[in-house]
C-alpha cells in the first residue's frame, strides 16, 4: 500500500495564456508520459477542440506523474475569468498551487482572482516567472510584483515564503535564479514540487473511507465518474459506498469501476487510497460538491462557495423558416434535456424554465462561457436562438443594484485617450493609469459588467488588435445608468427567399452587409448595418429583370465588397434586446424576436403606452 506522504497533489493556475498547459507538456515529458521516439502533442491537456481553435483551457482535468518515487497528481485550470468555478472547486482536491506569472506582463486581474482562492484555501504556492526570454522581459521586477500581491492579498507568513522559479515552458528548462546555472530540464521545478507542496492533510488510511466529489466526468462503458481526493480511508471495485446530497438524504450503491490519472491517460487501477486523487463509477446520480463515504453515519465534507452568476441569457427553440433544415437536435425537449446535462457538470452555471414554453433562462459568470456552451451545441447538431447577455440585478436595501468589475487594460501609449474614452461611454471609473516604460499603458477602472458586453471587440478595433483587456468581479453596487453600447441600427429583410447580387449592390449603399449572393434569407432576418438610428426593410431577393438590351450575363461584372462575418461570441454580444442570434451547426444569423414588420411597429407602439 502506498504511503500518502509520496502523494503530491498540486493545481496550476494563472491569467490567461500566461504558459499552464505549456508547462504541464514539460512536467509530463519529465514524468516519462512520452517514449523517447514519440511524438509530443503541444498543450496536451487541451483536449476539447474547442480549447485548441481559442489557445484557452476551459474544464480543468486532471493529469499525474511519477518522479523519483513520488506520485504527483497535477490539474490544469481555466485562466479565464468567466471559468473562475472551475478553479474554485479543484482548491478542495489539492494541497498546493503553482502559480506561472509572464515574466513581462506580471500578475494580472485573474492572477490575483486565482491567487485570492487559494491563499484562502490556506494551500501554500510555487511560484514559476515564465517567458523570461521574451523580449522585455524582466522577471526580478515581476518578482516584487508577485510578492506585493502576496501581501496584498493578506497571505500568511508561509505562504509569503514562497519559493520562485525562473524559466520557459516552451522551451523546457527551469531554474532557482534568473542569473542561475545553465538551463537544463525541469529537475529545480519538480524538486520545489516536492520540497514544498505538503503531503495530503489529514490523509488516513486506517480510517474509513471518505472522498469530497470536485469534479464529474464520463466514461461511455459506466457513466458517470465522480473524482476527487481520498480524504481517508481505502476503497476497491465492489465496495459499497454511500453517497451524501447537500439536503441530508443517502444514496447507496457499489463501486463498479476505479480510475487513477496517469499521464494523459485514465487507467483503471484496483485500490484507491487515502491522499490520492481518484475516479470511481457506480452513482447514476451523482454532483460536485457531495460527499461519498463508507460509513452512512459519517458527516459529508463542506464544498467551497462558488460566486454566483452575473449574466443571464435566453435559450429558445428556433422557430424562423429557416429552423430544422441544419440540425438534427432542435425540440424544445431535447434542447432542456441537454441544458440540464451542462448544469450538473458545470457548476458555474444556472438553467432554469419560464413562463414560456420552449425558452429557457441560462446565467452564468461571463459571455464567452454561455458562447461556449452555445458553440459546443452546434457541433453536437442542436439549433438553437440566444438573446443578447443580461446583467443579474439584485435589490439592496431597497435600491437597485448591479454586478461591477475591475476592468484592466494595457493599450500602446498612442490609444490610452481612446481607452479611456471608451471606458467613459460605458460608466467606468478610472482608478489609476501607469506607463510602464516601453510604449504601453496600463489602465485600472471600475466599470458595470453591462459595459463589459462588447468592450473587448471596441478595444481590439481601437488598438489594431494590441489592446490586452481582462476583468474580475468587484461587488454589487447601484445602478448605474443608461449605456449605449452599439451607436447603429440594422437593415431588415422583409422578404423570404435567397439573396441576389443585384439586390446587394444596391443595398450596399445604406450599410455593410452581413450576407453573401446566394444566402438564404427570410422576413425578419438582419442582413446588414444602418449607419443611422433607425433600422430600415430592405428586400435582397429582388433579380434584374431581363430586357432586349440587358443581358444574364450582366449581373457577372457586379462586385461586392466581403460581407462582415460574425463569431458567435460578437453576435451575441453585438445584438439588441429586441434581436436574437440563431446557431445552427452550420450557420450563425441575426434576427429579430418578432420577424413580422407589422406586429413588431405594433409591439413597439405597446411598450411605448406602457412606459408612458
Amino acid at each position: 500500500m502506498s504511503d500518502p506522504s509520496r502523494f503530491r497533489n498540486l493545481a496550476i493556475i494563472a491569467h490567461v495564456d500566461h504558459g499552464k498547459t505549456t508547462l504541464v507538456d514539460q512536467l509530463l515529458k519529465a514524468g516519462g508520459t512520452y517514449r523517447e521516439n514519440q511524438e509530443v502533442q503541444e498543450r496536451a491537456m487541451d483536449s476539447m477542440d474547442l480549447e485548441r481553435e481559442k489557445g484557452i483551457t476551459i474544464k480543468a482535468k486532471n493529469t499525474s506523474i511519477h518522479w523519483n518515487g513520488y506520485t504527483i497528481n497535477i490539474v490544469d485550470t481555466p485562466g479565464h475569468a468567466d471559468f473562475g468555478a472551475e478553479v474554485e472547486r479543484v482548491m478542495k482536491m489539492v494541497d498546493g498551487v503553482i502559480l506561472v506569472v509572464d515574466a513581462y506582463e506580471g500578475p494580472q486581474a485573474q492572477t490575483r482572482f486565482v491567487l485570492r482562492k487559494a491563499l484562502e484555501e490556506g494551500l501554500l504556492p510555487i511560484v514559476v516567472i515564465n517567458k523570461i526570454d521574451r523580449p522585455h522581459a524582466d522577471p526580478l521586477k515581476v518578482r516584487d510584483q508577485v510578492l506585493e500581491l502576496l501581501l496584498d492579498l493578506d497571505a500568511s507568513e508561509e505562504q509569503f515564503e514562497a519559493p520562485f522559479v525562473y524559466g520557459s515552458a516552451r522551451d523546457g528548462y527551469f531554474m532557482n535564479s534568473p542569473e542561475g546555472e545553465p538551463p537544463v530540464d525541469c529537475t529545480p521545478l519538480l524538486q520545489q514540487i516536492i520540497k514544498h507542496i505538503p503531503a495530503p492533510k489529514g490523509a488516513e488510511a486506517g480510517k474509513p473511507f471518505k472522498m469530497l466529489i470536485s469534479n464529474i466526468d464520463w466514461d461511455d462503458y459506466v457513466g458517470r465518474v465522480a473524482v476527487g481526493r481520498i480524504s481517508s480511508g481505502t476503497v476497491q471495485k465492489g465496495d459499497t459506498l454511500y453517497l451524501l446530497r447537500p439536503d441530508g438524504s443517502k444514496v447507496q450503491a457499489k463501486v463498479t469501476k476505479l480510475f487513477e490519472y496517469s499521464g494523459l491517460q485514465d487507467v483503471e487501477s484496483a485500490v484507491g487510497e487515502a491522499g490520492n486523487i481518484i475516479g470511481l463509477s457506480g452513482f447514476e446520480d451523482v454532483d460536485i460538491g457531495e460527499t461519498l463515504v463508507a460509513d452512512p453515519e459519517d458527516s459529508a465534507l463542506p464544498f467551497v462557495d462558488i460566486e454566483p452568476p452575473t449574466v443571464e441569457m435566453e435559450f429558445s427553440i428556433n422557430d424562423g423558416p429557416l429552423g430544422g433544415k441544419d440540425g438534427k437536435n432542435v425540440t424544445s425537449r431535447i434542447i432542456r434535456e441537454r441544458l440540464m446535462r451542462e448544469m450538473r457538470t458545470n457548476i458555474s452555471i444556472k438553467v432554469e424554465d419560464t413562463d414560456l414554453a420552449g425558452v429557457f433562462r441560462v446565467s452564468a459568470r461571463g459571455t464567452m462561457q454561455i458562447a461556449i456552451l452555445v458553440e459546443q451545441m452546434r457541433r453536437e447538431d442542436y439549433e438553437v436562438l440566444v438573446s443578447r447577455p443580461k446583467v443579474i440585478t439584485r435589490t439592496i436595501d431597497g435600491q437597485t443594484c448591479e454586478p461591477f468589475e475591475t476592468v484592466f487594460i494595457e493599450v500602446p501609449d498612442e490609444c490610452s485617450n481612446g481607452a479611456i474614452r471608451i471606458l467613459g461611454n460605458r460608466r467606468g471609473i478610472l482608478e489609476s493609469m501607469d506607463s510602464n516604460g516601453n510604449g504601453r499603458t496600463t489602465i485600472r477602472a471600475t466599470m458595470p459588467t453591462r459595459g463589459i458586453i462588447g468592450f473587448e471587440f471596441e478595444l481590439v478595433n481601437l488598438t489594431s488588435g494590441h489592446g490586452i483587456f481582462s476583468h474580475l468581479f468587484k461587488e454589487y453596487a447601484p445602478y448605474a445608468g443608461a449605456i449605449t453600447t452599439r451607436q447603429t441600427s440594422t437593415l431588415v429583410s422583409m422578404e423570404n427567399g435567397i439573396a441576389s447580387p443585384y439586390s446587394l449592390q444596391r443595398m450596399e449603399e445604406r450599410g455593410p452587409l452581413f450576407i453573401s449572393p446566394g444566402d438564404a434569407v427570410y422576413e425578419g432576418m438582419i442582413v446588414g448595418e444602418n449607419p443611422k438610428d433607425i433600422d430600415i426593410p430592405v428586400n435582397p431577393t429582388i433579380e434584374k429583370h431581363l430586357t432586349n438590351h440587358r443581358s444574364a450575363n450582366k449581373n457577372i461584372s457586379i462586385a461586392l465588397t466581403p460581407p462582415r462575418i460574425f463569431s458567435l461570441e460578437r453576435a451575441i454580444e453585438y445584438i439588441e434586446p429586441d434581436e436574437l442570434v440563431e446557431a445552427t451547426p452550420h450557420c450563425i444569423r441575426l434576427r429579430k424576436r418578432i420577424l413580422n414588420a407589422t406586429e413588431r411597429k405594433r409591439a413597439g407602439y405597446a411598450e411605448q403606452a406602457l412606459n408612458g
